[in-house]
């Protein structure tokens, strides 16, 4: 397994989409580890390809105190989404930054689990909010697109200013 880099925003490979994954295999398999490691490391609680510069629909989650509940979504699809809640979200794409971002409260994702086999999860709570936020990520969307322009602005200044400190 290996650490991968994780793009920061606003970098413009943040907004490209993600393409379907054809066939689960090996390269596949080792991506989602790769994936696993980077978001442990970091840490974090889910990881898109997209944020590791992969734009194949697959992405790693691990809402758990422990972090031994990984689940591997690879081509998810939200089929089903009810009510909503606000909740405050952040990034490993965009580093110390956190606003609330509203959300559907429940949703339903079909997707293709590590062996190929077509799975159906319902989720509520943090999890339904973290599945929602790493969707997005393969739609090309972060989740400061949410917010409003001025905010989004500061946001990138405060990152700015940020990069120049540690460079």
């Amino acid at each position: 397994m290996a650490l991968l880099p994780i793009l920061r925003f606003p970098d413009p490979r943040l907004t490209k989409i993600a393409t379907p994954v054809q066939i689960v295999d090996d390269g596949i398999r080792r991506l989602a580890a790769d994936m696993a490691e980077t978001m442990y490391e970091a840490p974090g609680i889910g990881l898109a390809a997209t944020q590791v510069n992969v734009h194949k629909r697959v992405i790693v989650i691990d809402i758990s105190e422990t972090r031994d509940q990984l689940l591997t979504l690879i081509n998810p699809e939200l089929i089903a989404s009810d009510g909503h809640q606000v909740y405050e979200e952040g990034c490993l794409s965009v580093p110390g930054i956190y606003d609330k971002v509203d959300r559907a409260a429940t949703v339903t994702v079909r997707y293709l689990d590590l062996t190929g086999q077509e799975q159906t999860l319902a989720a509520d709570g943090l999890l339904a909010v973290c599945v929602q936020h790493e969707i997005d990520h393969l739609n090309g969307t972060v989740f400061v697109d949410h917010l409003s322009q001025l905010k989004q602005g500061r946001i990138k200044a405060k990152l700015a200013k940020q990069a120049r400190i540690t460079a």
